[in-house]
């Protein structure tokens, strides 16, 4: 069964074109409108069919009937530790060392996979999207948007708030605003580049001693490995980090976790704020290298 978005005409909008309307105001996209007027039902008013080219109405009330999608991807059972769901979006707690997709080394065992099953048995049918990409050793949270409007509407609108342990004291705020690029000699590592992408890295201590720091860090850009190459520049690798110079001698993977995020429901319009508690390896990394945590 197809998925609704149900929109109320308000009275500013009134005789809007349809288009305008959709775009503009709801957010859809031009290709999801294309779809859409494939379908005898696609977009309704009132219950009658509304072409793009026709005017709203205030008062009425606009019924998008979403395209059905079929997943490729191949279901796999698996433990999905689930902070929030409803009919356009699924928010699960990623454990590290789970990829999100599946790639040529990890085919079957991923979050994907998980949540492809998971759908599955909830009788639902839609194309795994997931609006972050967290690394595959990276933990937390992982939206997943259900139709393409979803995932269009969250773009650029999610605060993430991340948890690092790092190398070295850092005592205060601060910012970093240096622009990413791959590393010549790597298809992987990430360096400070003068002609790379825009990034800026915000964090701020949580607690701290002269061996290591435990912070909260926040996005203004999301580009790969930025949180990583960023503090590494710095000359302060994550705990674990070892490809950006970090040591594995406590934890064996990089010590990042997503913890927390915030946006605006795109269908709802209210405000959704979830968190995901740092995972065992984590806290015991933590309480070794930062024993004042222990009195907190």
């Amino acid at each position: 069964m197809s998925e609704q978005l149900v929109f109320h005409v308000d009275s500013q909008y009134d005789n809007m074109q349809a288009k305008r309307y959709l775009k503009q105001i709801q957010g859809l996209s031009t290709r999801l409108l294309t779809r859409l007027k494939e379908k005898p039902d696609g977009i309704l008013m009132n219950g009658n069919l509304l072409r793009t080219v026709d005017p709203v109405r205030a008062g009425q009330t606009i019924v998008i009937n979403l395209p059905d999608e079929n997943s490729e991807i191949e279901p796999k059972e698996g433990e999905l530790d689930v902070l929030y769901e409803d009919s356009f979006i699924l928010a699960v707690n990623k454990p590290p060392f789970m990829p999100v997709h599946p790639v040529k080394q990890h085919k079957t065992d991923t979050l994907a996979n998980i949540v492809t099953y998971y759908m599955e048995q909830r009788g639902e049918n839609y194309v795994f999207r997931a609006h972050n990409r967290l690394d595959r050793d990276t933990s937390g949270i992982v939206i997943i948007a259900k139709d393409k409007f979803t995932i269009n509407k969250l773009k650029n609108n999610v605060k993430k708030t991340y948890t690092a342990v790092v190398h070295g004291k850092v005592d205060a705020d601060g910012t970093v605003i240096k622009p990413i690029g791959l590393r010549e000699d790597s298809k992987i590592v990430r360096h400070v580049l003068d002609e790379g992408s825009p990034a800026v890295t915000h964090y701020q201590p949580i607690s701290f001693n002269d061996e290591a720091s435990l912070l909260s860090l926040t996005l203004e850009t999301g580009k790969t490995h930025q949180i990583r190459c960023h503090m590494s520049y710095l000359g302060h690798p994550l705990i674990g980090d070892d490809l950006y110079g970090g040591s594995r001698e406590l934890i064996n993977r990089q010590a990042l976790h997503c913890g927390r995020v915030e946006f605006i429901h795109p269908v709802s319009n209210k405000k959704i704020s979830l968190g995901a508690p740092l995972p065992k390896d984590m806290t015991e990394a933590v309480i070794m290298l930062i024993p004042k945590l222990k009195e907190d």
